[in-house]
């Protein structure tokens, strides 16, 4: 996506990034470990009565079914 910006746009990498980050509820991007804590905690014997969900790790950003 942010090279994809970077051509379109004639943007630095920092640029995309800063911009893609601006249309998250969180106004940020997700890091690598937000998304190994939860990977790990659903293989964890704490998450052993989850079954059939989906978790949304995107920040905020979706809105729900309109």
């Amino acid at each position: 996506m942010a090279r994809r910006m970077m051509a379109a746009e004639g943007i630095d990498r920092d640029e995309a990034r800063r911009r893609i980050a601006s249309t998250v509820a969180a106004r940020r991007l997700g890091r690598p470990e937000e998304f190994g804590d939860a990977c790990a905690f659903l293989c964890s014997a704490q998450a052993g009565y989850i079954s059939g969900q989906n978790l949304q790790l995107d920040g905020g950003s979706y809105r729900g079914v309109l």
